[in-house]
C-alpha cells in the first residue's frame, strides 16, 4: 500500500511544497496521489483565491462526488507540526487494516510537505488529492479528506488571513483538529473565539450549533502527573478549562460560553514531545526510530480515534449531510464571502484597543461640545446672532479638541490624528445642525416662505395687471398662473405648519422659496438698498453745499 505515496527528497535549504505543488495553471494529476492546494494565499494583497478546478477535479470523480464526506482538519500556530501529524493520518489510511499502520522505523516521513524550522512551510488551504472511501460499520461509504491549513501568526500574515483560514477550515470540516503547543492559554482560547465568530458570520441564518467536532490536540505536554496523556487525560484537562465559574470575570466567561455554543462536540488529547531528535537535528526525515516511544505509543491511540472507520463524523450543515458535490458549492459561497467587504475586518487585540481608547475619546470631547452649544443656543434658549454664534463655536471646538489630545491614548500619532481629524469634521456636522436649530428661532426666518410667496403673488399681481391693460395678454396669463401656483403652495405651506403632515411637501416649498429670495429677492433688495443709500449719500452731500453757499452768500451780503 505504501506504493501509493509519493517518495521526495527534502534539502535543508529548499521548500519541498514548491515542488510538491502543481501550479494553478498546471493539470491535476490524480494519478499520483499528493497535497493540492485549493485555497491559494496572495501575500501582495492578503487575500485568498479558490481553485475551483482543482477542487472539482478532487471531489466531483463519478466513484465519490455523490458520497457523504468526513472532511478532517488541522489547524492553529505556525511550525507546530500539523502538516507533520497529516502525514501520520495518510499513513493509517494507506495501511488502516495493519495493526502496523504507523510504519516501519526506517521509513522516512512522506506526504504533505513539511520540515523543521522557524519559517513557515505551508500557505492558503491544501488537501491531498486522493479521496479515500470507507466502509461505515453501518453498511454506508463515505469519503474521507485530509486538509491541511497554513498556521496562524506568522510573520507575514494578519489577523485576517489566520481568521480567514481558520474559519474557512473550521465551515467545511466535520472534525478541526486545533493544534496547540504544551497547554490551553488564554489567548488561544480568545483566538478561537474571534476565529469561529467570524466563520460564524459568513453563514446563513444558524438556529443550532454552526460546527461539528472540535478537538483540542495539545503538542509537547509536560504533566502527565496532573493529566495522563490520551482522551481521557485531556477530556479532565479540557473541562477544567473551559469550566464557567461564577467568580470569574464577565469576559473570561463569555469565552468559554462561545465555544461551547459553537461546536457541537469538544474533546482533547494530551500528545507527549516526540523527542530531541526530532526538535533539534536539522535532518530529520520521520523515522520512527528518531522518534520517543511515549509519542509513537499515543500517536496509535490518536490517529484512530480521529479516523477508524466507526469514529468516522460525516460533514452536516443546518443538520444536513453533505456530499462531495455540495462541498464544491460551499467551498465557492464561503470564498466569495471572505473575498468581498460584507464582513467586518478582524483586527490584534493593539488595534481594535487602540480603536475603543480613540473612539472614547473622541465621543467625550463630542459631548463636551454639545454641552457648551446646548448651553448657548439649546431648546429655551433665545435667538443669537450668527456671528456670535460662530465665535462660540470656535471656542468650544477648540476645547473639545484639546480634551481629546489631552486623554491617554493607544496607537501612537498618526493612528490618534485620523480620529482627530474625526471628530472635527463631527462636530462641524453638530454645528451645522445648531445653526439650522437657531435659524428657527429668527421669526423673520421663519415668516421668509410666506413673505417671499406674498411678494411673488403681489408681483405677479401687478405685473398681471400692467400687462393686461397694455394689450400683452399671454404674458398676462402666464402671471396668472405663476400668481396661483405661489397661492395653492402658500396654502399648502400653511397647512403642513398646522397639520405636521406632508413634511416632506412643506420642506420642498421651503426650499423653493429660500431659493426664490436668494437668487431674486435679496439681489434686488440688496441693489434697491444701496441705491437708497447712494441717493441719500448724495442728496445730504447737495443739502451741505446748498447751506454752504447759502451760508456765504448771507456774509457778503452782512
Amino acid at each position: 500500500m505504501r506504493s501509493k505515496h509519493y517518495e521526495e527528497e527534502e534539502e535543508e535549504d529548499a521548500l519541498p511544497d514548491s515542488d510538491a505543488l502543481p501550479d494553478s495553471d498546471d493539470e491535476v494529476d490524480l494519478d499520483k496521489p499528493r497535497p493540492i492546494q485549493i485555497v491559494l494565499a496572495h501575500e501582495d494583497d492578503h487575500n485568498f483565491e479558490l481553485d475551483e478546478e482543482a477542487l472539482e477535479k478532487i471531489l466531483l470523480q463519478e466513484h465519490i462526488k455523490d458520497l457523504n464526506i468526513v472532511v478532517v482538519s488541522v489547524a492553529g500556530a505556525f511550525r507546530k507540526g500539523k502538516s507533520f501529524l497529516l502525514d501520520f493520518m495518510l499513513r493509517y489510511m494507506y495501511n488502516r487494516t495493519s495493526p502496523c499502520w504507523i510504519g516501519g522505523n526506517t521509513e522516512p516521513l512522506t506526504g504533505f510537505t513539511w520540515r523543521g524550522g522557524c519559517e513557515r512551510e505551508t500557505t492558503g488551504i491544501q488537501i491531498w488529492s486522493e479521496v479515500f472511501v470507507i466502509d461505515k460499520p453501518n453498511g454506508t461509504k463515505v469519503a474521507v479528506l485530509l486538509m491541511d491549513t497554513q498556521g496562524a501568526f506568522d510573520s507575514q500574515s494578519t489577523i485576517k488571513d489566520c481568521a480567514t483560514v481558520f474559519a474557512l477550515s473550521t465551515m467545511t470540516s466535520s472534525v478541526q483538529v486545533y493544534n496547540l503547543s504544551q497547554n490551553i492559554q488564554e489567548d488561544d482560547l480568545q483566538h478561537l473565539q474571534l476565529f469561529t465568530e467570524y466563520g460564524r458570520l459568513a453563514m446563513e441564518e444558524i438556529y443550532q450549533k454552526p460546527f461539528q467536532t472540535l478537538m483540542f490536540l495539545i503538542r509537547d505536554w509536560s504533566y502527565p502527573y496532573e493529566h495522563a496523556y490520551g482522551l481521557e487525560g485531556g477530556k479532565k484537562f479540557l473541562e477544567k478549562r473551559l469550566q464557567v465559574k461564577q467568580n470569574q470575570h464577565e469576559e473570561l466567561q463569555n469565552v468559554r460560553k462561545h465555544i461551547h455554543s459553537c461546536f457541537s462536540n469538544l474533546g482533547c488529547f494530551l500528545l507527549p514531545h516526540p523527542g530531541l531528535k526530532v526538535a533539534t537535528n536539522p535532518n530529520f526525515d520521520g523515522r520512527l526510530n528518531d522518534i520517543d516511544e511515549d509519542f509513537k505509543k499515543e500517536l496509535r491511540n490518536l490517529v484512530p480515534l480521529l479516523l477508524a472507520p466507526e469514529n468516522l463524523v460525516e460533514k452536516e450543515i443546518s443538520g444536513s449531510k453533505v456530499t462531495c458535490r455540495d462541498l464544491v458549492e460551499y467551498f465557492k459561497a464561503y470564498i466569495k464571502i471572505y473575498q468581498g467587504e460584507e464582513l467586518p475586518h478582524p483586527k490584534s487585540m493593539l488595534q481594535a484597543t487602540a480603536e475603543a481608547n480613540n473612539l472614547a475619546a473622541v465621543a467625550g470631547a463630542k459631548d463636551l461640545y454639545s454641552k457648551g452649544m446646548e448651553q448657548v443656543c439649546g431648546g429655551d434658549k433665545p435667538y443669537i446672532a450668527p456671528s456670535d454664534l460662530e465665535r462660540k463655536h470656535q471656542d468650544f471646538r477648540e476645547s473639545a479638541v484639546r480634551q481629546f489630545r489631552s486623554v491617554k491614548k493607544m496607537g501612537g500619532e498618526e493612528f490618534c490624528r485620523r480620529y482627530q481629524e474625526q471628530l472635527e469634521v463631527e462636530i462641524d456636522e453638530i454645528y451645522a445642525n445648531f445653526v439650522k436649530h437657531n435659524d428657527g428661532k429668527n421669526i423673520f426666518y421663519a415668516a421668509r416662505t410666506p413673505a417671499t410667496l406674498f411678494a411673488v403673488m403681489f408681483a405677479m399681481y401687478i405685473t398681471s395687471g400692467l400687462t393686461g391693460f397694455l394689450g400683452m395678454n399671454s404674458i398676462a396669463t402666464l402671471c396668472n398662473l405663476v400668481l396661483g401656483m405661489a397661492l395653492i403652495s402658500f396654502c399648502t405651506w400653511a397647512y403642513v405648519k398646522y397639520s405636521g403632515e406632508f413634511r416632506e411637501v412643506g420642506t420642498a416649498i421651503d426650499q423653493i422659496a429660500e431659493a426664490i429670495w436668494e437668487q431674486v429677492l435679496k439681489p434686488m433688495s440688496d441693489n434697491l438698498m444701496e441705491d437708497h443709500m447712494r441717493q441719500s449719500v448724495k442728496n445730504s452731500i447737495k443739502a451741505g453745499l446748498t447751506e454752504q453757499v447759502s451760508h456765504h452768500a448771507r456774509l457778503k451780503t452782512d
